[in-house]
């Protein structure tokens, strides 16, 4: 049986509320903090930045501000414990709490059909009319680039990487290989 979801007031898929995300309202981003601080632990917000730069930001975009505030807001809750170092910048130190475990892993077990959200300036330009001659080349280096990236990732991680990591890596490179495909069909002046 699928659980009942609820949206947010402005029926904004960005917030999303299920049974797994309990009373305090945890969002996509406080399963971040969660999956990172757990990956990590002990994780400082600056730890779990450079983190998500070089993964879970590919995937799932977040200011880094979020990752402070949100540790803060976890550790209140229960969800992490919080602790300062003693001396020096006296940073915030966050591991995962049973009540944060459980909550991760209530996440993890639960399905989803919710789809990202499409925001990519390139085909919203393409939407509008522009040339598709001139946007493809431009489009295509982009997504170039970042499929380099994906596969460079992919290689340094070879064997090392999880294996949810590395299948979500493929994806991205599927992702961009698909783009470079249309964008590559788009150059020449074919229309769709």
């Amino acid at each position: 049986m699928v659980p009942p979801v609820s949206f947010g007031p402005n029926h904004s898929d960005r917030t999303v509320f299920s049974p797994a995300m309990s009373e305090a309202r945890l969002s996509p981003t406080s399963y971040v903090v969660l999956g990172l601080v757990e990956t990590m632990q002990p994780a400082t917000p600056y730890e779990m930045k450079r983190a998500a730069a070089s993964g879970v930001s590919q995937i799932w975009s977040l200011p880094h501000t979020q990752l402070y505030s949100e540790s803060a807001r976890l550790a209140k809750l229960g969800y992490v414990d919080e602790q300062r170092e003693p001396g020096g910048r006296r940073r915030r130190i966050y591991r995962l709490t049973p009540q944060g475990s459980r909550a991760l892993d209530a996440w993890r077990d639960e399905t989803t059909t919710e789809l990202y959200e499409l925001r990519d300036a390139g085909l919203l330009r393409l939407f509008f009319g522009a040339d598709p001659r001139r946007l493809a080349p431009v489009q295509l280096e982009a997504h170039e680039r970042k499929l380099r990236a994906y596969e460079e990732l992919r290689r340094s991680g070879e064997g090392q990487l999880p294996e949810a990591a590395r299948l979500t890596l493929d994806a991205g490179i599927g992702h961009e290989r698909e783009y470079i495909r249309f964008w590559s069909g788009l150059r020449g002046g074919a229309e769709r």
